[in-house]
């Protein structure tokens, strides 16, 4: 499980491409834990409720992620951590007038509480998510052989003999 999923931990590759950083949350788990951790905005209500999670909390922080990258904000939002838990626990998402409808589709079945009926942790898993209508145009193969041209390509410059002998120092240091 990743357990930390949010836009402040994908960055773009200077191929275009996401990756995703800071493991700090990540565990392997065979069954489940219950390790309260994870961003408030983020956190899956099956953390909160502290009866055990295992992977369904990434589909989750999935569907609040598409949310704010469409949205311009998460779907649960408070100045105290313990009123976004109380949102998260209690009341759905409202979207926005002008929101992707098949987009709102996939949110809605990634956002459910009830973990037999989220996507990514029904019988046919990821391909629930793969298949849905919102990304009907996607050819999976061409993506993960890195073949298609992404949206954006970050413009990047050489790095200088000054950053170069820093970074070697730093990484001989380690």
């Amino acid at each position: 499980m990743y357990r930390d999923l949010k836009p402040e931990n994908i960055m773009i590759g200077d191929d275009g491409y996401l990756k995703l950083i800071d493991y700090g949350f990540a565990k392997v788990v065979t069954k489940r834990t219950y390790t309260i951790c994870g961003t408030p905005e983020y956190i899956a209500p099956e953390i909160l409720l502290n009866k055990g999670h295992s992977k369904p909390v990434d589909w989750w922080t999935f569907g609040i992620l598409i949310y704010e990258m469409h949205a311009g904000h998460a779907p649960f939002m408070d100045d105290d951590p313990m009123n976004i838990y109380k949102k998260i626990i209690n009341t759905k998402p409202r979207y926005p007038e002008g929101f992707d409808s098949k987009l709102k589709s996939l949110v809605k079945h990634l956002l459910r509480r009830d973990l037999s009926k989220r996507y990514g942790n029904l019988v046919n898993g990821v391909s629930d998510i793969k298949n849905h209508r919102f990304f009907a145009s996607v050819n999976y193969p061409e993506l993960l052989a890195k073949r298609m041209q992404p949206p954006y390509l970050p413009t990047v410059s050489p790095v200088s003999s000054t950053e170069s002998d820093f970074l070697a120092a730093r990484a001989g240091a380690a």
